[in-house]
């Protein structure tokens, strides 16, 4: 059984034990959150599609880390021949989640 699930305007394919790094979400360690945007739950043949989320769908996760810095982003412009050039980095944070059930209605 697995679902695609939304969250920080991305969507990840997840199932039960799956550990994903997402864009940060309000949780201390160890605690248990809910991820109710769920787009799509399959299971064997039977595949559930949401118009656009299953009502009453819901993902159960559990925090691992709750603000783990992310790799270097680099943002770096330029103009040829007139020499200018801005780099900028960021490293964005991110919240590792361990999947535990998914519930479908």
């Amino acid at each position: 059984m697995y679902a695609v699930i939304r969250t920080g305007a991305k969507q990840y394919r997840v199932q039960a034990g799956d550990t994903l790094e997402v864009e940060l979400v309000d949780g201390l360690k160890g605690a248990e959150i809910s991820l109710d945007d769920v787009l799509l739950i399959a299971d064997g043949d039977k595949i559930q599609v949401g118009q656009p989320t299953i009502k009453g769908a819901r993902v159960t996760a559990e925090v691992l880390d709750p603000d783990k810095k992310g790799t270097k982003v680099i943002a770096f412009k330029f103009r040829r021949r007139e020499g200018y050039h801005r780099k900028r980095g960021i490293r964005p944070h991110h919240t590792v989640l361990k999947i535990k059930e998914i519930v479908a209605k």
